[in-house]
C-alpha cells in the first residue's frame, strides 16, 4: 500500500487511491467539480490542483488524476497551487450569471462552496457574458444552462451510468450546451439523479422549486418504501409538507442513487384526501371514542355472527414496529383470522422466497454490480426494483452478458438501460456454470413458488425481489405465526369483519363483509369501506424499520411532524382563528402506537416499545448505517453485521 506525505500528514492508502481521495481520508478537502466517487476522475475542471514536492513528477498536477505513490510529498497549501485553483475558479465564474440569490441550489452548492474556500472573491470580468437559452425538461427537472461549469458530471452520470441516450453534450469550447437535441421530458427512469450530481444549479428539483433553502429543510435517514429493494433516501420537508426526496449513500444496498419513482413518487404524503383524524360512522371522534367504539363493534359482531369472525390484516408496507403487534392484537381480540398478504399466490411466493433467505447466499446489489453473469427471470426491473437495474448496468459494462429468461422479463427493461441482452425461455437455458461470479434476479409477482424455489436452490446467487418495503418481514412473521391469506379467509365465509392496518384490499373482498375498520394513512377501498378509520402517520412522519428482499433490517427516522401543510390548509384555518398549541391534522399517530393503546385496553401491558426480545436489535440499528442482514427467522445472537461501506 502506497505511503505519501500529504500537507506534512502521513498517510496509507490502497494502491489505485488518487491524492485527490487519500487527502479526504485524512480530512483534507481538495476543491474539485467533475470528480464524483461513483464516475471517477476524468481532469475536466482543473480545480483540483495540488503541488507535487516529492514523487514521479514535480510541479503543478491534478490530483483527481494522480495516482498516490511511495514517497509523494503533496501540497494542497502551497502558493502556487493555491493561486492555480482561485484562477480556475475565477475563469469558471466568467459567464456565471452570479444568481445565488435566486438559485434552488443556494446553500448545498459545491460551486458556492470552493468558490469561497478558493480565495475568489471579487469578480474583475466586465465583459459580456455567454448566455444560453434554458430547455423544458419534463415536470420534474428545471434546467439553468447558465450556470453551467463544464464539468460533465450530468452527461457521464445520464449515458455512462444510466444508459440514457436522449441527453448529452454537444458544441465546442465555450459554447458546450447540456440537454437534448430538442425540448421534451428526460426518458431515463432515473433523471432525477441529474439533481442530486450536478454541483451547481443547473438542475434543480422543479417540484420544490422557490419552496425552502437548504437551512430551512426539516432531514433525516430515511427508506424508500416504493418497492422491496430499501433504497436510502433523504427526505426534506418544510411545515409539515414533504418537498422533496434525495439519495443517500449506502454502497450495501442503492450506491449514491435512486430512481425516479422514489424520488418524485411521494405525493400521497401532501394529499389533502389522507384521514387526518379519527372517524366513526362518517364522522370526526376523539381518539378515546373511536378506540372504544372499535371494541364495542368488534364485541357486537361477535354477538350476532360468533366468536372469532374477524380478521386482522396487514400488509407488506406496514413498517417491522406494527407488523411484530399483529399477532398480539389477533389474540387478545379473539380474531380467528391473522393475515399479512391478500392473495393466496401472493402468500406462498413470499414465504417461499423468504423461508429459504436461511439455506442460501442472497446476492446483494453490490454481488449484482460485481457480477460476470446476471439472468433475470420472469421480472421486470422498471417494476419491480429499477435502482437494481443500474447494478446490471455496470456489471454489464464490465463484460457480464445479460440474460433475460421467460416471457415476463420484457427486453423494454434492457434498452431503458441501454444493454444488450439474450432472451432465453427456460433458466436452464442460462450457462451459469462458466463464469465465476454469476448472480439470478428473479421477482414475486408471476413466478410460482415452485420456481422461486428451483431458483433460490439452483446454487447462483439469488435476489428475489418482493411486493413491498417490509415484504420480507411480514413473510417472516406469517410463518412463524402461521397468518392465512385475506382472500382465502373470506372464502371459508367465516369473515365478517376485517380490521385493515395499512391495508391495500381490493375492493371485491369487501363486498360481502358486514364490518369494515381501517388504520391507514392512505385513502384506498378500505377507508372508503370502513366504518371507523383510524389515522396513522406516514414513513416520513415516524421512525420504523423495513426488511428488505436481501432480509436487511434497516431502521428510518422521522423527518417531519405530523399535519396537515400550510398550503393544503382551509382558508377557514388560516391564518389560525384560534389559539391552538398542535397544528390541524397533526393528531394522527405511528400503526404501532394505535395497535398499542389497543392492546392496552384489552389489558397488555403498555408498550413502549414494539421491538423487543428477537427483535431489540433491528431497533439498536444506526439509520446511517449499512443496516443488518436477518437469519434464521430471528435475530438477537443469530445476526450478522453487513460489511457495506457508508462512510
Amino acid at each position: 500500500m502506497p505511503r505519501l506525505t500529504i500537507d506534512t500528514i502521513p498517510v496509507e492508502v490502497p494502491a489505485g487511491t488518487t491524492v485527490l481521495e487519500a487527502a479526504r481520508k485524512v480530512g483534507i478537502v481538495i476543491p474539485h467539480f467533475c470528480y464524483h466517487p461513483a464516475l471517477g476522475s476524468v481532469g475536466a475542471c482543473r480545480v483540483c490542483a495540488v503541488k507535487l514536492l516529492e514523487g514521479p513528477v514535480k510541479g503543478i498536477q491534478m490530483s483527481c488524476m494522480l495516482p498516490a505513490r511511495d514517497g509523494m510529498v503533496v501540497s494542497t497549501v502551497d502558493e502556487e497551487a493555491q493561486a492555480m485553483r482561485r484562477h480556475v475558479i475565477e475563469w469558471l465564474m466568467l459567464n456565471h450569471p452570479h444568481d445565488c440569490p435566486v438559485c434552488d441550489e443556494g446553500g448545498e452548492c459545491l460551486l458556492q462552496d470552493f468558490t469561497v474556500a478558493g480565495g475568489h472573491g471579487i469578480r474583475r470580468y466586465q465583459g459580456t457574458k455567454r448566455t444560453h437559452s434554458n430547455q423544458f425538461l419534463g415536470p420534474h427537472i428545471e434546467h439553468e444552462m447558465n450556470r453551467c461549469i463544464q464539468c460533465y458530471r450530468c452527461a457521464r452520470f445520464y449515458q455512462e451510468v444510466a444508459g440514457g441516450s436522449d441527453f448529452g453534450v454537444m458544441g465546442s469550447a465555450s459554447r458546450v450546451y447540456f440537454g437534448r437535441f430538442r425540448d421534451g421530458e428526460l426518458e431515463s427512469p432515473f433523471s432525477g439523479n441529474l439533481v442530486d450530481i450536478c454541483p451547481t444549479g443547473v438542475f434543480t428539483d422543479k417540484t420544490a422549486r422557490f419552496r425552502a433553502r437548504y437551512w430551512d429543510y426539516e432531514m433525516a435517514p430515511s427508506v424508500c418504501p416504493h418497492c422491496s429493494l430499501g433504497c436510502n433516501t433523504v427526505p426534506a420537508a418544510r411545515y409539515r409538507e414533504l418537498l422533496k426526496v434525495m439519495a443517500r449513500r449506502n454502497d450495501a444496498v442503492n450506491g449514491w442513487f435512486i430512481c425516479d419513482q422514489g424520488r418524485f413518487g411521494n405525493g400521497a404524503v401532501n394529499d389533502p384526501a389522507r384521514p387526518r383524524a379519527p372517524r366513526v360512522g362518517g364522522k370526526e371522534a376523539s381518539w378515546d371514542d373511536a378506540l372504544d367504539r372499535l371494541l364495542l363493534r368488534v364485541g357486537e359482531l361477535y354477538d350476532l355472527h360468533g366468536a372469532g369472525c374477524l380478521a386482522v390484516v396487514g400488509s407488506p408496507r406496514l413498517p417491522l414496529e406494527a407488523a411484530v403487534l399483529l399477532p398480539r392484537l389477533a389474540e387478545l381480540l379473539g380474531a380467528r383470522f391473522l393475515s399479512y398478504f391478500v392473495t393466496t399466490e401472493e402468500s406462498a411466493r413470499h414465504t417461499t422466497a423468504v423461508s429459504l433467505l436461511n439455506e442460501v447466499r442472497v446476492a446483494s446489489p453490490s454481488d449484482v454490480r460485481k457480477a460476470d453473469c446476471i439472468a433475470i427471470v420472469d421480472c421486470d426491473l422498471m417494476e419491480e426494483g429499477p435502482l437494481l437495474a443500474l447494478a446490471v448496468r455496470q456489471a454489464w459494462l464490465q463484460g457480464a452478458p445479460l440474460f433475460l429468461v421467460g416471457k415476463h422479463a420484457p427486453l423494454a427493461q434492457a434498452k431503458a438501460i441501454g444493454v444488450e441482452a439474450v432472451q432465453l425461455d427456460i433458466p436452464e437455458e442460462v450457462p451459469f456454470g462458466i463464469y465465476d461470479r454469476p448472480v439470478i434476479i428473479c421477482g414475486t409477482r408471476h413466478s410460482t413458488p415452485a420456481t422461486i424455489a428451483r431458483i433460490m436452490k439452483s446454487g447462483t446467487p439469488p435476489i428475489c425481489l418482493l411486493s413491498g418495503p417490509n415484504a420480507c418481514g411480514a413473510a417472516l412473521l406469517a410463518s412463524q405465526y402461521e397468518a392465512v391469506p385475506l382472500a382465502e379467509a373470506i372464502a371459508s365465509g367465516q369473515v365478517k369483519g376485517v380490521l385493515g392496518i395499512e391495508a391495500d384490499i381490493p375492493a371485491e373482498l369487501l363486498e360481502g363483509v358486514p364490518f369494515v375498520a381501517a388504520m391507514d394513512w392512505l385513502p384506498n377501498s378500505s377507508t372508503e369501506k370502513a366504518d371507523i378509520i383510524l389515522p396513522t402517520t406516514s414513513w416520513v412522519e415516524m421512525d420504523g424499520t423495513f426488511v428488505n428482499a436481501e432480509g436487511r433490517g434497516q431502521r428510518f427516522r422521522r423527518v417531519m411532524q405530523p399535519g396537515v401543510p400550510i398550503r393544503g390548509l382551509d382558508p377557514a384555518l388560516h391564518p389560525p382563528r384560534a389559539h391552538r398549541t398542535l397544528p390541524p391534522g397533526s393528531g394522527i399517530r405511528p400503526a404501532w402506537q394505535v395497535i398499542a393503546a389497543l392492546l392496552e385496553r384489552l389489558g397488555d401491558e403498555p408498550a413502549s416499545e414494539p421491538l423487543r426480545g428477537e427483535w431489540e436489535p433491528l431497533r439498536m440499528l444506526d439509520p446511517e448505517g449499512p443496516g443488518m442482514i436477518i437469519l434464521n427467522n430471528a435475530i438477537g445472537t443469530q445476526s450478522r453485521q453487513n460489511t457495506g461501506n457508508v462512510p
